[in-house]
């Protein structure tokens, strides 16, 4: 795995164990020699994971729309910042750019960004893989509703089986690292 794109929040949370793991990732991933695809923010937990990357000598590749630049939370210091004009072209990009993806703790841009990556994949648009970190349990009530939606019978186990979760930093990059390249993009329901 050469870069992981990580979904996090442009805010930091309540718990300090968010921010602490942005932290810890970001530093692990640079350590390892995997580079970061992101949304291009300096606030919150983008912020912070850029930041370790960074400071840690690793690589950090930044998309975002040129609205965002304009209200100025771009971050100005990564390796690579990419400008383009919407969400759907900033999302095609990062897909375009990483060989996986994560979600830590974030809000509705973290949900938006995971489920397209998922949906991409249902569709057979790409065939990379993703994840969860499971901060503090943080996911939980999120993989419970999965599973109802499995069990009703909305998504197919096999689906369901796609998305990683991880509950430490090295589970979730040694997962997420055995399965790049392994699968074909398919249609599974």
């Amino acid at each position: 795995m050469r870069r992981l794109a990580v979904y996090c929040g442009s805010s930091m949370g309540t718990d300090p164990a968010f921010a602490a793991t942005a932290r810890e990732l970001g530093a692990e991933m640079a350590r390892r020699g995997i580079g970061l695809v992101y949304g291009g923010g300096r606030l919150g937990l983008m912020g912070i994971v850029a930041d370790a990357v960074l400071e840690h000598g690793g690589e950090a590749h930044g998309v975002i729309p040129q609205a965002l630049v304009d209200i100025e939370v771009a971050h100005t210091g990564l390796t690579q910042l990419h400008i383009v004009t919407s969400m759907h072209e900033r999302k095609a990009m990062m897909t375009e750019l990483t060989d996986a993806f994560v979600a830590i703790p974030g809000g509705i841009g973290t949900l938006d960004e995971l489920f397209e990556a998922w949906s991409w994949n249902a569709l057979g648009y790409h065939a990379k893989p993703f994840g969860l970190l499971n901060v503090a349990g943080f996911w939980d009530g999120m993989i419970a509703f999965l599973d109802t939606v499995t069990a009703s019978g909305f998504m197919s186990p096999a689906r369901r089986a796609q998305l990683l979760v991880a509950d430490s930093i090295p589970e979730a990059i040694e997962g997420l690292a055995a399965a790049v390249g392994r699968t074909e993009p398919k249609m599974v329901w």
